[in-house]
């Protein structure tokens, strides 16, 4: 389990990077499930138009943005997809880092049941709202600590500098300039990175 220390660092473009290969679990009544992180967006707070605190926003929402890094920031988008978000840095810098998309390791067929899929293919995790409907994600969780029932992993899976792509954010253009900042990252010929478009 990745201590408190890895979260609570103050550069959200390191932490994005650094949660390549980490392993997302959760645990609900023994229904354990997990994927390893392929690819994440970061957000970098009061200082970036596509953050949900930009400006210092502060709501019964994103208040959890404002925590203290290691607990989880769980919105709803468009009113159906739950998206998850690692909270970072120290209390009141709300920074964030969304997890857009994972490799299924751990609990397949619990997965599959949950997406009411037959079948493993890279859809059943490819995409932040998919992920969290097969690991069982909703904004009921949000703000539980990432020492729970949700919590992720380092198991030794080395993703080398060369094999991290960057691009733009996915669904972000109204965030003006920001919009164009290169912190999304994925690990390069991965099948379960999400086919969003960034600009």
């Amino acid at each position: 389990m990745l201590p408190e220390e890895f979260y609570t660092r103050k550069n959200v473009v390191k932490i994005a990077k650094d949660l390549l290969g980490k392993v997302l679990v959760t645990d609900f009544d023994g229904r354990r499930t997990s994927g390893i992180i392929v690819e994440t967006e970061a957000y970098e707070g009061i200082g970036d138009k596509a953050s949900h605190a930009y400006a210092g926003r502060r709501t019964n929402r994103t208040e959890i943005m404002y925590n203290k890094g290691g607990v989880a920031y769980v919105y709803l988008c468009y009113g159906i997809h739950h998206l998850f978000n690692v909270v970072t840095n120290t209390e009141d810098i709300p920074h964030a880092v969304l997890i857009r998309a994972l490799e299924p390791i751990d609990g397949i067929d619990i997965m599959l049941a949950r997406r009411n899929k037959t079948k493993l293919t890279p859809q059943l995790t490819a995409g932040p709202g998919a992920l969290s409907r097969a690991l069982c994600i909703d904004t009921g969780l949000s703000g539980i600590s990432l020492n729970s029932k949700i919590f992720i992993e380092d198991r030794g899976i080395t993703v080398r500098p060369a094999d991290i792509l960057e691009g733009t954010r996915v669904g972000v253009a109204y965030a003006a300039e920001d919009a164009l900042l290169p912190y999304r990252f994925s690990i390069k010929g991965n099948p379960y990175v999400s086919k969003g478009k960034g600009l």
